[in-house]
């Protein structure tokens, strides 16, 4: 059992009672397993947390519990950025401040660290922090190996923000060899003899997703990292994450407050913020132009919406210089880009500046936009709504009283110059916009941020990349009425179904490990077979788990006649589909998979995609999921089948409204009917829904009907990650 009152725990839990007791509880646990478990070199435990959840907090909670229960050296590994390295030191000397005071403990960037400590030094407790680097950790290695009683000294090891850089390895031609970077922090365990090893991250799919052995062909003692427990940071409620932007509240067309914090850019509007382009955009034109309307949007939304905050917790009794607003620019990687952005931005700020000193209609027209889209999200949150003329005087003095900070943050020495002692980025003023790459990712935190304008478009998404760029996670449940997210269908896409594999893997790892997750793939001759997860491609993933979607968006439906006509195929399918089931059944009826895939791969030849943006659609992948899922019925006798529901006189428009912040329209079936009958016929079999459309023109389509397909995963559906692609 852990001692909970030793010299430091007790008097650490006093001067932090403001933290959530679940903080405490996890400390307690985490510990508590630390004493109970092997945790060896190759098989650490972990501390998962959700992106800005809380995870640092604790893992100082943790160390404060361990130093009570026979642990006098903590490691304390960060990621490699030389402003995260030093915001880690000043964050733990201000959380341990008291004990370093008293000469109880001593912390050390390890690059400033004596080269050698002597017995009296070793008798307090010590941290050593230093960054996932060549030099760092050759220095730390160095360290023990060169000092008997420190190597034999028990060591707990944190590895803060534990990735690919902690256990990575790569294959060249065949053969596989260890990073440099993994290769010494496996050194580095292998020169502590009494040690624990907690790894603690919010993206853990390098940690999992990996094979329990690793033959490398450049170091003999690598050692891959497999968990031996994972311990979960506590997610209080106030907390905003993937499932507030990415859950299924967010994909409503009936106006959530998930919902409206979407913000759809046209894809094409990034590149006008990549360079400067005259032929597209002049800045004398920035209030005006069609070019940058999705951006000039945020900017006003972020104004607006930063204005009625501090109207409405000013007169709650606040201090109004200490109610601050910020706001993130992050699309391009590249520092011209960002100069560019800069420029851009600081010519919309002027000129709106200008408008409102002359009070310009236009100016006027913005703002009032602006207030209308926030105004529906504070009506749903229940929150207080200022006149709109209190807004416009609050917006013109934010523009003309010098309340506007714009920031460009594109490198280390940028990020040291504007972290605080708690890892934050300074809001000097009231309105704050950063501009910035991936410097802005990992550690930093971005206080009270309502507006986050995002548009990195790699050619494959990396998901623990991705999720850690998402800065507008956080403790900020509290301004998410005026909180927007602006991006594109294609990167808002990606990113739901990260969530939804984070979401799934995190359940599975709270159940017990990958036994509560099937890793499938798709197999040459397109059924699906088991694999290693090893073998997943993170970015490349959908998961299955009961009543999932699976529902092509932003298509159009082909010509009635001509040469690629599709009133003959359509005519045939309504033939075929009458037969089978008929229309608008009160129940569904059990059809061979064979047979529904055939009509899938007849209704694929009536649809064209012809949007650049519009989310990719696999149907050899639907076709071999649906096949997969009519496998997964209990009786033998049972599998091979699908359920098959048809509807007619269906109006869904292809384009969302106006007042939506979607392009198109996501659900052509609804809770009501078709979600109905999948609950209470989709048990042991999954639904396919085949929603004849009239395809009138007025809803966007090309004057003839077709077909919209919808499979729906069965109720006893096993939680699985599928891939078409895999690592082979």
């Amino acid at each position: 059992m852990a001692n909970l009152n030793g010299e430091f725990y007790p008097r650490y839990k006093r001067q932090n009672a403001s933290f959530n007791p679940a903080t405490f509880a996890c400390a307690e646990e985490t510990v508590e397993k630390l004493l109970e478990t092997a945790t060896s070199s190759d098989h650490p435990g972990i501390l998962l947390g959700k992106v800005q959840s809380g995870k640092t907090r604790t893992f100082i909670s943790i160390l404060a519990l361990a130093f009570d229960n026979g642990f006098d050296i903590a490691i304390v590994l960060s990621k490699n950025s030389r402003a995260l390295v030093e915001q880690t030191a000043k964050r733990l000397k201000s959380e341990f401040k008291a004990f370093l005071g008293d000469e109880e403990l001593a912390i050390y960037d390890i690059m400033t660290a004596p080269e050698k400590f002597s017995k009296f030094e070793l008798e307090s407790k010590l941290i050593l922090v230093a960054k996932k680097q060549t030099d760092n950790l050759r220095r730390l290695t160095h360290l023990f190996k060169n000092d008997k009683i420190m190597s034999a000294m028990r060591t707990i090891v944190i590895d803060d923000e534990a990735d690919s850089a902690s256990i990575g390895y790569t294959q060249k031609q065949g053969i596989i060899e260890a990073k440099k970077i993994a290769k010494q922090v496996s050194e580095l365990r292998s020169a502590i003899e009494s040690s624990s090893f907690l790894q603690v991250t919010a993206t853990p799919y390098s940690l999992y997703l990996q094979p329990g052995e690793v033959e490398v062909a450049n170091v003999v003692t690598f050692k891959p990292v497999r968990p031996a427990f994972t311990e979960l940071v506590p997610v209080p409620p106030d907390y905003v994450g993937g499932d507030t932007y990415f859950g299924e509240a967010s994909k409503s067309s009936e106006g959530t407050l998930e919902s409206l914090i979407h913000f759809t850019i046209d894809h094409r509007e990034f590149e006008r913020l990549k360079k400067p382009d005259g032929r597209s955009l002049k800045l004398e034109h920035v209030l005006t132009s069609g070019a940058i309307r999705g951006y000039r949007a945020a900017i006003l939304n972020f104004l607006v919406g930063g204005s009625i905050q501090r109207i409405n917790r000013t007169k709650a009794g606040e201090k109004s210089k200490k109610i601050r607003y910020s706001f993130l620019l992050h699309s391009e990687a590249g520092k011209g880009a960002h100069a560019w952005q800069e420029t851009l931005t600081k010519a919309l700020i002027k000129e709106l500046g200008d408008a409102a000193k002359k009070r310009h209609q236009v100016f006027i027209a913005l703002v009032t936009e602006a207030y209308s889209d926030l105004k529906r999200s504070l009506a749903i949150g229940g929150e207080p709504i200022p006149e709109l003329d209190e807004v416009i005087a609050a917006v013109s003095d934010a523009l003309l009283g010098d309340q506007i900070n714009i920031v460009k943050v594109n490198s280390d020495d940028d990020v040291s110059a504007l972290l605080d002692d708690t890892g934050q980025l300074m809001l000097r003023n009231l309105f704050n916009i950063f501009i910035g790459g991936q410097v802005l990712d990992r550690g930093v935190t971005l206080a009270n941020l309502i507006g986050f304008y995002y548009g990195r478009r790699p050619n494959k998404y990396q998901q623990d990349t991705v999720m850690q760029h998402s800065r507008m996670f956080g403790f900020r449940r509290r301004d998410l009425a005026v909180t927007r997210f602006y991006t594109s269908i294609a990167i808002r896409a990606a990113m739901y179904q990260m969530e939804e594999f984070d979401a799934s893997l995190r359940a599975a790892i709270d159940a017990g490990g990958d036994q509560a997750v099937q890793f499938i793939r798709k197999n040459s001759d397109g059924t699906i077979i088991p694999c290693s997860p090893n073998k997943i491609l993170v970015a490349t993933t959908q998961t299955l788990r009961p009543f999932r979607r699976i529902v092509p968006i932003g298509f159009q439906s082909g010509y009635r006649t001509g040469a690629n006509g599709i009133g003959n195929a359509v005519r045939a399918l309504d033939q075929e589909i009458e037969q089978l089931c008929g229309f608008n059944a009160s129940a569904p009826t059990l059809v061979p998979v064979a047979t529904a895939i055939g009509i899938l791969e007849r209704i694929k030849g009536t649809l064209e995609f012809p949007d650049d943006d519009a989310p990719v659609f696999d149907w050899v992948a639907a076709s071999a999921v649906l096949a997969y899922l009519s496998n997964q019925a209990p009786h033998l006798s049972d599998r091979g089948q699908v359920l098959l529901w048809a509807a007619t006189g269906r109006d869904s428009s292809r384009m969302a409204s106006g007042g939506s912040h979607a392009t198109y329209i996501e659900t052509p079936d609804s809770e009501k009917t078709e979600g109905q009958l999948a609950k209470q016929y989709a048990i042991n079999h999954p639904i396919v829904f085949l929603l004849r459309q009239n395809g009138a023109e007025s809803s966007g389509w090309r004057g003839t009907p077709f077909y919209w397909p919808v499979i729906r995963a069965q109720k006893n559906t096993p939680t699985a990650i599928y891939t078409a692609e895999t690592s082979f």
